[in-house]
């Protein structure tokens, strides 16, 4: 007598991903590479805001997000209102039909429950929430899985995110700062773990395959305009942002250091033709990069990175190249303490170019410590990535035949 077949596990991924933003899309990879290894006959599909991108890249089906295509435009006719009114609720029943069709969903790293960038209570906090309650009416395990979480100051907003957190079936953190976070909204997060960002995962870059020039200065910019509480001085905080790094840059062509311009979303390609623009160098060019795999080549063949983005300072990190943080909040912060390199950090939203190339140059003076501390660190943070993967295993797929893990708190 031969055994029944057993049906397939139904896996779900959902969030912001495909929409331009490389490193939302490196948390996708770490989960996708997770479900291939450990998990090899599970179906995988994705709700998400880049559906035709993520199909193309990943080859995987992918449903939008959202079912107004001008979701995340701002609406200022009336028709533009009401197809956002109406699209609410059309998501309602979509998000509620997608998430029947699965065993399981996972929300894959990144800042889901955060606000430090501009944004709306109706926009991804909504779907997030539809997804959430979606899944406990219809007895689907939502997992957030190695998420960020921070303090957020709108009300409907935090509201939002509370409940979220509160209906899924499973939750981790990236920091400890993150799984505070949430304990000061009045999550009870007793039995939440603290692992590591997804994206120390993926594989890094082989070394001795690219070389740049001597004295490379790898510089990630970012559209950066303050955070959600911020918005009256949006354009103020964006201008310092960019003077300040402008100086900078150009401080560094003044030291005949080569300059390499990064980005992490598309909506920071205008940084970059700003500074191109100011500071007209041979010494200063922009890289193209789709991918962390591509920033952490550029990465790993510098001598040293200044990087606003958080996952633009992961790559960085993750490669072992001496960084410095332009830190726009806490995360960056938590980061850089746990990896060794917290004294390397300058506000992204007051951006002083003189304080900020001392900085540089005492850290290029312990490069070769700093580099030996991130070797170090960066084993650590892999493992715990790891037990991050079997703790999911051991709660979401019971079925496999894995090892027990324990609960990381660092």
């Amino acid at each position: 007598m031969t055994s029944a077949r057993r049906t397939p596990v139904r896996v779900g991924v959902f969030g912001l991903l495909g929409s331009g933003n490389i490193g939302n899309d490196g948390s996708l990879e770490a989960v996708l590479g997770y479900l291939a290894a450990e998990h090899p006959g599970a179906v995988v599909d994705a709700m998400c805001g880049g559906a035709e991108d993520v199909a193309l890249r990943y080859r995987i089906p992918a449903t939008r997000l959202n079912w107004y295509r001008g979701e995340y435009r701002t609406a200022s006719r009336a028709g533009a209102i009401a197809a956002k009114g109406v699209g609410k609720l059309v998501d309602a029943a979509r998000t509620a039909g997608w998430v029947r069709r699965h065993d399981v969903v996972i929300v894959p790293g990144t800042g889901v429950l955060e606000t430090t960038l501009p944004l709306r209570p109706w926009g991804f906090p909504y779907s997030l929430f539809l997804l959430c309650a979606a899944g406990r009416l219809l007895g689907t395990r939502v997992a957030l899985v190695s998420v960020g979480a921070g303090p957020i100051g709108s009300r409907p907003t935090r509201a939002l995110v509370r409940c979220s957190a509160r209906l899924a079936g499973y939750r981790s953190y990236r920091d400890a700062m993150s799984r505070d976070a949430m304990r000061a909204m009045g999550v009870d997060t007793a039995r939440d773990g603290v692992y590591e960002d997804l994206v120390f995962a993926l594989p890094t870059p082989a070394a001795g395959l690219a070389q740049g020039p001597p004295g490379t200065v790898c510089v990630g910019v970012m559209a950066f305009h303050g955070g959600n509480d911020d918005r009256a001085r949006a354009k103020e905080i964006h201008r310092r942002y960019l003077d300040g790094t402008t100086a900078f840059v150009r401080a560094l062509v003044a030291d005949d250091r080569p300059v390499r311009l990064l980005t992490g979303d598309e909506v920071d390609r205008p940084v970059v033709a700003a500074i191109l623009d100011a500071v007209d160098s041979p010494l200063v060019t922009a890289a193209e990069t789709a991918s962390l795999a591509d920033l952490m080549k550029e990465m790993a063949v510098a001598d040293a990175v200044v990087a606003t983005r958080y996952h633009n300072l992961i790559c960085a990190l993750k490669v072992g190249t001496p960084t410095l943080a332009l830190s726009y909040s806490g995360k960056s912060d938590a980061l850089m303490a746990r990896m060794g390199l917290g004294t390397y950090r300058h506000p992204a939203r007051d951006v002083d170019a003189d304080r900020l190339l001392e900085q540089f140059r005492a850290l290029e003076r312990r490069s070769a410590e700093l580099r030996r501390t991130l070797a170090e660190r960066n084993v650590a943070a892999a493992r715990r990535v790891e037990r991050q993967f079997a703790a999911l295993t051991e709660s979401l797929f019971p079925a496999t035949d894995h090892a027990p893990a324990t609960r990381e708190t660092p």
